[in-house]
């Protein structure tokens, strides 16, 4: 089999839905998409992570590929649409976080002496009841978890703010976030089924 036929046998089965083919072309490209997104993301690194942008951009080639709008007749044809698809979505999020409102160049980080935390109170300690509860709830909560996410949680609970967690996990803070927010529905539903 030549290389333009195995090309044109893998965008047949991309094109029929095949899974496999997708999964194909995604070992094929990935790593190079990855290392562009990530070059090009430099300035926002904090901000977005260049692995949303492949999902993004993979995600966006497949939707518009099954609907016919892309002509892609070679490895080197596909390449240059995917490249194109991952610049352009990299100068999006770029420009989305240098906008007036959220321009992370106006960024500064808090002293040690502002923490996440210093708008709270000074706490009263639990019960032995309470802390029972606390510990029953935190220990469902963790086990519900997968392992990257329990990292962030117990990172989060040791009084990391998210710029660190972000920066120990190797993970935007915008992904820190949305993971913390996950976490937070799962503990919500966690304190409504014990209090039916």
């Amino acid at each position: 089999m030549t290389q333009d036929d195995s090309f044109d046998h893998l965008m047949a089965r991309l094109n029929s839905g095949d899974d496999r083919a997708a999964a194909a072309l995604f070992e094929r490209f990935a790593r190079r998409l990855l290392a562009m997104a990530r070059s090009r993301l430099e300035a926002v690194r904090r901000k977005e992570d260049p692995e949303d942008v492949l999902q993004s951009v993979l995600r966006s080639f497949f939707t518009r590929q099954h609907g016919g709008e892309f002509d892609v007749t070679s490895w080197d044809s596909l390449w240059r649409v995917l490249a194109l698809l991952t610049v352009r979505k990299c100068a999006n999020r770029i420009a989305y976080f240098h906008a007036a409102c959220r321009d992370v160049r106006r960024e500064v980080t808090a002293s040690p002496s502002q923490s996440a935390d210093s708008w709270l109170g000074p706490a009263d300690e639990p019960t032995p009841s309470e802390a029972a509860v606390l510990t029953d709830t935190l220990e469902q909560l963790m086990q519900a978890l997968e392992a990257s996410d329990r990292d962030v949680l117990t990172l989060q609970l040791q009084g990391y703010t998210i710029p660190e967690i972000s920066r120990q996990v190797h993970r935007s803070e915008r992904t820190v976030c949305r993971i913390l927010e996950r976490v937070r529905r799962r503990l919500r539903r966690l304190q409504g089924q014990g209090e039916s």
